[in-house]
């Protein structure tokens, strides 16, 4: 998800894609919002995610990019982002994942601080309890021998939890997960994960775990709510520094209308102590759901997605992502083919 650019659009790119702008890019990736095209004019848009052609014969990043789209087609969950394809062509590996249209959480606080106000704590809630619901699929997961093989993502951020104008609340980006059923991959001595998004005992250097995920969730949780960063650091020593002592500053500090049972959730999640903190996803998602009912608001999918677009609207966005001429043209002159009469 981005700001909306005009864009010509491209050729179409593996048979199929029509690549229609970059939405993000990094050292290792480019992320493009695009179009997957079928006959007749029917189209979806998606997210193609590839690899930067210099890295493509480094084995060691190749072997990461093939694991997440291992991992990630087999997490099928409604609050998990999808993974609809994965091939290679013109000399890159490419990913295709479901598009999300609407906001990562990182833009929904930022819209809300533009706008002069704060998040509203009930919908923080609510997107929380999504995101733990796909965190339970991932740490339960079941491989395709039927045995328990859990996934623990080890990177949530908020631009990792992405919220859509249809109120649904999504996880992505599962390209530093570790699934049980696979031998590790990359260094046991570096550190993987954005380092304000860090649990104490990952940034000791231990191996992160499905309570490592949860301590980051209360990281992002605790940042949405307050609309201020949990580690403070003038710079990545500070703020590495800041990840292994855990000490959580008082979210009350910021806002005060944050019910007890919301309080003492995140603390138990926040705890340094691994011993009193939740013990599984599911634990977790439980003791948010009680919140979430006793907020006495509704939350449910349309008030989210109001939510969603009114915060785009903020941020100087349209309510959806806006899509080419000739592309909407085309679909409006297909026809479906009429049905032959027995």
């Amino acid at each position: 998800m981005s700001d909306e650019t005009e864009n010509e659009t491209t050729a179409v790119f593996a048979g199929k894609y029509q690549l229609l702008e970059i939405v993000g890019a990094g050292g290792m990736a480019t992320v493009w919002r695009g179009v997957m095209r079928w006959a007749e004019g029917f189209f979806r848009q998606v997210a193609v995610k590839q690899i930067l052609p210099s890295l493509t014969e480094n084995t060691k990043f190749v072997r990461m990019f093939i694991e997440e789209a291992r991992v990630g087609s087999q997490l099928q969950h409604p609050n998990i982002v999808q993974i609809l394809d994965f091939g290679r062509e013109e000399d890159t590996y490419y990913l295709v994942m479901e598009w999300v249209d609407g906001l990562d959480l990182r833009r929904y606080v930022e819209a809300h601080e533009a706008m002069g106000q704060r998040t509203p704590w009930p919908l923080v809630v609510a997107i929380g309890v999504e995101a733990l619901r796909g965190l339970s699929a991932a740490h339960e997961r079941i491989d395709h021998w039927g045995r328990r093989s859990p996934v623990i993502h080890r990177d949530l951020t908020p631009q990792n939890i992405l919220i859509g104008i249809n109120g649904v609340a999504k996880i992505t980006d599962f390209g530093l997960s570790r699934a049980k059923d696979r031998a590790r991959i990359t260094d046991p001595n570096i550190v993987k994960g954005k380092l304000s998004y860090l649990s104490p005992e990952v940034a000791w250097g231990k191996e992160a775990t499905a309570q490592s995920d949860l301590f980051c969730l209360g990281i992002v949780l605790w940042e949405a709510l307050s609309g201020h960063k949990m580690y403070d650091g003038h710079d990545d020593v500070q703020i590495f520094q800041a990840a292994r002592a855990a000490e959580i500053p008082d979210i009350r500090q910021h806002r005060d209308d944050l019910p007890v049972e919301l309080l003492e959730l995140l603390e138990c999640t926040l705890t340094r102590d691994m011993d009193f903190r939740f013990d599984s996803a599911p634990q977790m998602l439980r003791s948010l759901t009680h919140v979430l009912r006793r907020a006495g608001k509704p939350t449910d999918a349309p008030v989210l997605s109001q939510s969603v677009i009114e915060a785009r609207a903020a941020l100087g966005l349209p309510a959806a992502s806006t899509l080419p001429e000739d592309l909407l043209a085309e679909a409006s002159r297909a026809r479906t083919p009429p049905i032959p009469s027995e």
